[in-house]
């Protein structure tokens, strides 16, 4: 791990279970909240998916600002892979999204050519929620994101969007780049893939995504050289392929496919992320040992878990 002093691509993981959340004991160790990763680029703040895993850096963003000194307001760019339950059921409980004085950009894969914001409003605020997603007295700005779209975020907090043609993207040397590649698999309505790029270093996250037979091409490229690629990894090899109640097409990937994946993509360290909810702790322990005890660039993500790239 590389420390402070050297490297300010902070990477925290604050949720790494799929599906549904697990509060149960044999699930500490690993965790048990709903996908939620951390990032931190210098002053920015981004956090990929919205799972339950958000809930507590809303907590702990409340705690530091009332220690801090230079009482700045909360800023976040929060990245959705898609809507499915697990990725966005934290984010009526972010805290700073009902402080005013907040700013909270939120990007999305839109379904079916809907605007992201109607089908948060629908699925997440005005009907089961107490409060209405225009009463959020915050600056909350949700916007469509796609895999034609580069997100650029300066220092400074300003944010700029750009079609993935343009040639006229001017990067200062510690702007925040962030990009997409879409999946098709699963959910009915694709799902993105996430790479941010920052500073030469780069990490890729890619949950719900199902492999193919010799890996995706496609995706190998959009991720290829990428310092930490961050790969779904639901299903033991036993279970994806059981006879009973085969996992094929459900659009997650098992151990074996995401460590090809990394392979030929030359990633420089792969997480395993987005466990089935089945796994306890005994049993990722047991995998960990498996495919990580003698390779040091395969690691099992754990709830607050933290590096700098």
């Amino acid at each position: 791990m590389n420390n402070q002093s050297t490297s300010d691509f902070f990477v925290k993981f604050r949720g790494t279970r799929g599906s549904y959340p697990s509060a149960k004991i044999n699930y500490l160790k690993f965790g048990g909240n709903t996908a939620c990763v951390e990032v931190r680029c210098g002053k920015q703040l981004i956090l990929l998916d919205a799972g339950t895993g958000i809930i507590d850096v809303g907590i702990d963003e409340i705690q530091n600002s009332i220690i801090s000194e230079d009482k700045k307001p909360h800023q976040a760019t929060i990245i959705l892979s898609h809507i499915h339950q697990d990725h966005i059921q934290g984010l009526q409980f972010y805290r700073p999204l009902f402080m005013p004085s907040s700013i909270i950009n939120l990007f999305g894969l839109n379904s079916n050519e809907e605007n992201l914001k109607d089908t948060l409003k629908t699925i997440l605020f005005d009907k089961v929620f107490p409060l209405a997603i225009d009463e959020i007295r915050s600056n909350f700005h949700v916007n469509n994101f796609s895999q034609n779209d580069i997100i650029v975020i300066s220092q400074n907090g300003e944010i700029k969007t750009f079609d993935t043609l343009d040639k006229n993207i001017n990067l200062k040397s510690d702007d925040i780049k962030i990009s997409a590649y879409k999946t098709l698999a699963h959910p009915k309505n694709g799902c993105l893939c996430i790479k941010v790029e920052y500073k030469g270093k780069s990490l890729v996250y890619a949950t719900d995504k199902e492999s193919y037979i010799g890996a995706d091409k496609k995706f190998i490229q959009f991720a290829h050289s990428c310092d930490c690629l961050i790969h779904d990894a639901q299903y033991t090899y036993q279970d994806y392929i059981n006879p009973i109640q085969p996992k094929q097409g459900f659009g997650h990937s098992t151990f074996e496919m995401a460590i090809e994946t990394a392979q030929l993509a030359k990633a420089k360290k792969l997480f395993f992320f987005h466990y089935d909810p089945d796994y306890d702790d005994n049993k990722l322990s047991m995998l960990e040992d498996e495919f990580s005890k003698n390779n040091e660039s395969v690691l099992f993500a754990k709830e607050n878990f933290e590096m700098y790239l």
